[in-house]
């Protein structure tokens, strides 16, 4: 049974239980993608059929994450499959618990505005029902698309500001990194290039708006 239970792995080398980041990152590819085409099929067809379909296989998945053992969850399992190939870059358990703790939070939240106490009006018309779904995919969304993209965890930022002592093995070494090289810092040419970037972008957009 403590087989089954658990959370994190033991390494040779770590003080602490780990996980794979490079498996985190993968299963929250997985998982943005299927919440990004659940999430416009909802736009689109204003049905909840789809999007409730995928918040019952989240919060199975994060309830596995969290109270059972991350290494039977289904989208962490495909993740160790696309990457097993690569070295792992191994992180805390502690703070990864804490943040799919988060997750596990928003997964039933969800799970009770669109099953358990579903929306009587077609989505898409103003109420506060339906704006507390948007809200809420859209934060999914976000945290998803952070930890796949930049393996920026929000939710282990928030573990390493209580419990900054206990932190180790933080994603990307943030947590024992003491300074940037020179060429991780942005210069000033980088930034002015971004600014006439989203200038420029901003009024063709403006531009068009009003053709």
């Amino acid at each position: 049974m403590s087989k089954i239970f658990g959370f994190g792995e033991v390494v040779e080398g770590y003080a602490v239980k780990v996980l794979n980041e490079r498996e985190a990152r993968a299963g929250a590819g997985i998982l943005f993608l299927f919440a990004f085409i659940s999430f416009i099929n909802c736009s689109v067809t204003k049905s909840l059929l789809v999007t409730q379909i995928f918040i019952s296989v989240f919060l199975l998945e994060f309830i596995i994450r969290v109270l059972v053992n991350p290494k039977y969850a289904p989208s962490l399992i495909m993740g160790r499959f696309m990457v097993n190939n690569q070295v792992p870059e191994y992180v805390g358990a502690s703070q990864k618990r804490f943040a799919w703790g988060f997750g596990l939070g928003l997964a039933v939240f969800l799970f009770g505005l669109t099953i358990v106490f579903p929306t009587s009006t077609p989505i898409g018309e103003e109420s506060l029902h339906n704006a507390l779904i948007g809200l809420s995919c859209i934060t999914c969304l976000f945290l998803l698309y952070f930890e796949s993209v930049f393996g920026i965890c929000l939710g282990c930022k928030i573990y390493n500001k209580f419990y900054k002592d206990e932190a180790q093995y933080c994603p990307g070494g943030v947590c024992e990194r003491q300074d940037r090289q020179a060429c991780q810092k942005l210069s000033l040419s980088q930034v002015a290039v971004l600014l006439v970037f989203f200038g420029v972008l901003s009024l063709s957009v403006f531009t068009l708006m009003q053709t």
